[in-house]
């Protein structure tokens, strides 16, 4: 099968759906690679480099469409570009972002002849799905790139500092939402010097915040937030009240807000109100990442930057694009394992097993008819358990007999110990003697470690340290400097590793405490 990769025609779109080293992996499973002429050109990966990694370029858009089997794209085609939506005939295949639940007219007109469109926005959140989620990285892009976007706007350095000019205080800003964005976004503004803080319904998240350096806000009322897949869901009325409150009083004191909130489904939700802008310090800025979806400050414009009241109200929807080289690769990525999973035998044939829960839930058109929203699996009814008598089990004969043991090794080590015994003076046999049982002693402790509360490694390695602490103590009291200064720094070192080994278990168990 051959593979196709157009250019992007959407406005502000830098991003390319796969890149030269991904065309690599392609052809060792088996396909063939169409690239549109300049299609990586806004995201730095020029024709040469498709061509050395064994692509072919192709430069008009019609040729792609006609001869490849599997369309790779970032964006679902346009329906302001008929040519582009009615491409997709015979037994064709797209990836692609698509947005079913908003586009449905443009999922109807596409479901024709034997097409299949398998959307990279509706891939399911599980673990094993993780490698494909395009969302969750292009969510990545977007809450680093909001908070660069903040500081352009915002008038004053992140972190703060003492100058002889005077000081300078440091920002604050609160993060709505701490999914993959709002996580991202938290990270990046601390690296920066702010003081951040983060508000969520999704109580569980609070461990992940804090665990970023940042403050996790909290309201009096007890409600879960977490919804279905990982997203919130709505909140109760007492609960969206409490919620104001708390906004409006962070809004009177932070200087940058980055909003994250969505639901499912549904238009963002509104939380970040006109009475809140109100109380803002002139200067403020807000990033609305979720202007896509309406967005959750009332002044947002979709892909726009407007200033409201001296407030500056940033509702970009290309952020990932503004990062066009990183959103690529990261994209391309996920691609990559798509393709892997839809290719078992490696022989460079596609094969849509809707049997797989992840290609079921992502495929939205099937041989021509919409699978959206994907079927649920049957689960397999309960087998029912019939009582029996119980069966006497009869043990396999096994072969029982023990192993011999070594007489003869054991023999020539114990003359030969003998003889050194006989013939070495006494202060040998004494070193030799504490030597061995150091071993023997050595062994048992170091690979008879119980890891309840510590890592395998840490264990082992605290282990060795401390036997290494245990010969020197003996040796520091020796008359000879050198020896005291060897076993002193033996002392020192080990010391350190079993301390940091014991700091390196603590805050890898603290990731996962609840």
């Amino acid at each position: 099968m051959i593979i196709g990769v157009l250019r992007e025609v959407l406005e502000n779109e830098n991003r390319v759906s796969i890149t030269p080293d991904i065309v690599i992996k392609f052809i060792k499973l088996g396909y063939s690679v169409l690239v549109q002429s300049k299609a990586g050109l806004k995201s730095n990966f020029t024709d040469d480099q498709y061509v050395e990694s064994g692509a072919s370029i192709i430069d008009e858009a019609n040729e792609i469409w006609s001869s490849a089997d599997i369309i790779l794209k970032i964006n679902a085609p346009s329906e302001d570009l008929p040519d582009e939506t009615a491409a997709l005939t015979g037994s064709k295949t797209l990836v692609s972002f698509f947005g079913p639940a908003q586009h449905m007219s443009k999922l109807k007109k596409m479901a024709v002849e034997n097409v299949n469109v398998l959307a990279m926005d509706c891939v399911p959140r599980i673990s094993r799905a993780q490698k494909m989620d395009a969302l969750s990285s292009m969510a990545n892009v977007a809450g680093s790139r909001a908070v660069i976007e903040a500081s352009f706007k915002f008038g004053r350095f992140f972190g703060g500092q003492i100058t002889a000019a005077g000081k300078i205080p440091p920002a604050k800003v609160l993060i709505i939402g701490a999914g993959v964005a709002g996580l991202s976004a938290i990270g990046t503004s601390v690296s920066l010097g702010a003081i951040v803080r983060a508000f969520d319904t999704r109580p569980e998240v609070k461990e992940q915040v804090e665990s970023l350096n940042a403050e996790f806000l909290t309201i009096n009322v007890s409600e879960d937030g977490t919804g279905s897949g990982g997203y919130a869901k709505e909140m109760s009325k007492d609960f969206l009240k409490a919620e104001h409150e708390l906004l409006k009083s962070q809004c009177e004191d932070v200087d940058i807000i980055i909003t994250t909130a969505l639901i499912p489904g549904k238009e963002a939700p509104k939380l970040i109100t006109e009475d809140m802008i109100e109380v803002m310090k002139p200067g403020s800025v807000i990033v609305d990442l979720a202007a896509q979806q309406g967005g959750n400050c009332a002044y947002t414009q979709k892909g726009k930057c407007i200033v409201q009241d001296g407030k500056t109200i940033i509702g970009y929807t290309d952020l990932p694009s503004r990062l066009a080289s990183q959103s690529s690769k990261l994209y391309a990525t996920n691609l990559y394992h798509v393709i892997h999973d839809l290719t078992p035998n490696k022989d460079g044939v596609a094969q849509i097993n809707m049997e797989d829960e992840v290609i079921r839930g992502m495929t939205i058109i099937r041989n021509g008819k919409i699978s959206y929203p994907p079927p649920k699996i049957e689960s397999p009814k309960p087998k029912t358990i019939t009582k029996s008598e119980p069966k006497i089990l009869i043990p396999e004969n096994k072969d029982t007999t023990k192993q011999a043991f070594p007489v003869i090794p054991f023999l020539i080590s114990l003359l030969l110990l003998i003889g050194v015994g006989s013939s070495a003076p006494a202060s040998f046999m004494a070193h030799f003697t504490v030597f061995v049982l150091s071993c023997f002693i050595g062994y048992m402790v170091v690979w008879n470690v119980t890891a309840s509360l510590h890592t395998p490694l840490m264990s082992v390695t605290n282990a060795v340290s401390s036997i290494i602490i245990i010969g020197a103590l003996i040796q520091v009291s020796s008359d000879n400097p050198l020896l005291v200064i060897m076993s002193s720094l033996a002392i020192l070192i080990a010391s350190i590793n079993i301390v940091g080994g014991f700091a390196v278990t603590k805050r890898m168990l603290d990731m996962f405490r609840k």
